[in-house]
C-alpha cells in the first residue's frame, strides 16, 4: 500500500464518514506559494477554492508570514482575553470603522460558526425573543444554533432548533412562480411574502433576520440588489434587527463593495466575519452597534477567539487588502472570468447558469436532456478540473453548482489560465454527458 493510500484509509478509521473529502482519488496539499499549491504526489494546481474562501490573499504571503513569526518570537501565543491585546484593539479599529455601522464594537471568535451564534445571541437578548428569520438555502454554520438558521435540508440532522425560524424567499428565483418576474417584481413579492409571515407565522418580538449577501454553501445565489434594504424596512416597522453573514462575502471579495450587503444600499445592525480575515489563521467575529454589543447581562469572554496569533495574521492579511487595492483587482479579474464563462456556456447544454460577482462566482451544471439538476455532472466536472491542475469547490441546493473563489491577489495571466481549464473542463463534461 502506498503511503497516500495509507493515509487515507488511517483518515477513514477515525475521523467520522459525514467529513466529506473532494475527488475519487483524495489529495493531500502539502506545499503552496502565490496562489498555487502542491500535493504529496508533486501534482501542482492553480487554487481557485482557497480551502473554502479562506487563503484570501494566496500562500506564503511574506507580510503575513512575517507578522505571526514576530509574535511567536515574543513567546506569547495566547492570553485569553481576561487581559489587554493590543492586536484585538488596533483590527477591532480597523473593522469598526470599515463596517459603516455607526457606534460600533467588535467581538471576535475562531469561526464563521461561531460568530453567527453570537450575533443571533445579542439580537435574542435584546429582543427578549427566540424568534428569528432566515433565509430559504441558506447556510450560517454547523452548530446547533446555527444549523438552526440554515435553510439547507443536507446540512441539517435535527429537526428542532434553540431556535423558532422562519424562512424567506429572495434566492429562489428558480422557482417555477418566479419566473419571468422582473427584479422589481420579485423584490416585491417577496416583501409582501414576509410581511404574511410576520402576520401569519411569528408571535411578534421577532428578534432578527440573519443573511447572505450571496449564499455560499446554497451555490452563489443571491437575491437582486436592493432587497435586503426592503426587508430592512420591514423589520424596523417590527423592531426586529438585520444581521448580514459576511463570511463569504467580506473584505472585497465581489468587487463591487467591501461588504456584500452594501450592494443593497443598506447598513445592518450587525455584520458577522471569519475565512479569509487572516489568510488561514482561525479567526472569526461580530461589530454590531454598540447597544447591542453591550447589551448582554451575563459575563462572557472568548478564550481562544482574537488570540495574538491570529489577529497578527489578521492585521496584516487586511492591510495587505487594503493597501492593494484587492477589491478592485477582484472587480477586474472577476469580470474576465464570468464574462469568458458566460460566452463559453452559450453553446454548452451541460450549463444551467453562471452567476457571480467579483472573485465569488459559479457554474451550475444540468442533465443536457432533461434540463434537471446534475450533481454527477458537478462531480465530473471536479475530477475534469483537478486533471487540467485547477482546485475548485461544489455546492448548491442539489449540489450540482462548482463555486469558485480564486484569491484576491489572482493575475491577468492566472484569469485566463483558469478560465481556459473551466472552458476545456466544461467542454469535455459536455461531450461526455451528450455523446
Amino acid at each position: 500500500m502506498s503511503e497516500h493510500a495509507n493515509l487515507l484509509c488511517r483518515h477513514r478509521a477515525v475521523m467520522p464518514d459525514w467529513l466529506a473529502l473532494y475527488y475519487g482519488t483524495p489529495i493531500e496539499i502539502v506545499g503552496g506559494k502565490g496562489n498555487r499549491v502542491t500535493d504529496a504526489e508533486g501534482n501542482g494546481y492553480l487554487d481557485f477554492f482557497t480551502g473554502i474562501l479562506t487563503n484570501m490573499i494566496g500562500y506564503d504571503v511574506p507580510e503575513v508570514r512575517e507578522a505571526v513569526e514576530r509574535q511567536l518570537a515574543t513567546g506569547v501565543v495566547h492570553t485569553s482575553t481576561l487581559y489587554l491585546l493590543r492586536g484585538q484593539v488596533e483590527l477591532a479599529e480597523k473593522i469598526a470603522r470599515l463596517s459603516g455601522i455607526p457606534d460600533a464594537k467588535v467581538f471576535f471568535t475562531n469561526s464563521g460558526t461561531e460568530a453567527n451564534e453570537t450575533a443571533l445571541l445579542l439580537a435574542a437578548a435584546a429582543r427578549r425573543s427566540d424568534q428569528v428569520l432566515a433565509m430559504r438555502q441558506s447556510y450560517h454554520g454547523r452548530s446547533f444554533g446555527a444549523v438552526g438558521v440554515t435553510g439547507l435540508r443536507t446540512w441539517k440532522n435535527l429537526p428542532y432548533s434553540p431556535l423558532n425560524v422562519h424562512f424567506l424567499h429572495g434566492a429562489d428565483r428558480h422557482l417555477p412562480q418566479f419566473a419571468g418576474l422582473s427584479d422589481a417584481d420579485y423584490v416585491r413579492v417577496c416583501v409582501e411574502d414576509l410581511r404574511h409571515v410576520l402576520a401569519t407565522a411569528t408571535g411578534g418580538d421577532v428578534a432578527a433576520l440573519i443573511a447572505e449577501p450571496i449564499q455560499g454553501v446554497g451555490g452563489f445565489t443571491m437575491a437582486p440588489d436592493g432587497l435586503f434594504a426592503a426587508y430592512r424596512e420591514v423589520l424596523g416597522e417590527h423592531g426586529a434587527y438585520f444581521i448580514s453573514d459576511e463570511v463569504q462575502t467580506g473584505w472585497g471579495r465581489t468587487g463591487e463593495t467591501f461588504f456584500g450587503i452594501a450592494a443593497h444600499g443598506v447598513t445592518p445592525d450587525m455584520m458577522t466575519f471569519a475565512k479569509g480575515l487572516a489568510n488561514g489563521f482561525a479567526v472569526g467575529g461580530v461589530v454590531a452597534r454598540r447597544e447591542l454589543m453591550d447589551g448582554l447581562d451575563a459575563n462572557g469572554i472568548s478564550t481562544f477567539g482574537g488570540n495574538p496569533i491570529a489577529m497578527a495574521a489578521a492585521n496584516a492579511t487586511l492591510d495587505y487588502v487594503l493597501d492593494h487595492d484587492l477589491q478592485a483587482n477582484a472587480a477586474r479579474q472577476g469580470a474576465v472570468i464570468i464574462g469568458g464563462l458566460r460566452e463559453a456556456a452559450a453553446g454548452l447544454p451541460v450549463v444551467r447558469d453562471v452567476r457571480g460577482k467579483g472573485l465569488m462566482f459559479a457554474v451550475e451544471l444540468a442533465d443536457p436532456g432533461t434540463g434537471e439538476p446534475s450533481p454527477p455532472l458537478a462531480d465530473e466536472m471536479l475530477e475534469e478540473t483537478r486533471r487540467r491542475g485547477l482546485l475548485v469547490g461544489k455546492g448548491g441546493l442539489y449540489g450540482n453548482v462548482i463555486r469558485m473563489a480564486p484569491p484576491l491577489t489572482l493575475t491577468d495571466a492566472e484569469s485566463y489560465e483558469g478560465l481556459g481549464i473551466l472552458i476545456d473542463s466544461l467542454r469535455a463534461v459536455n461531450e461526455a454527458a451528450t455523446a
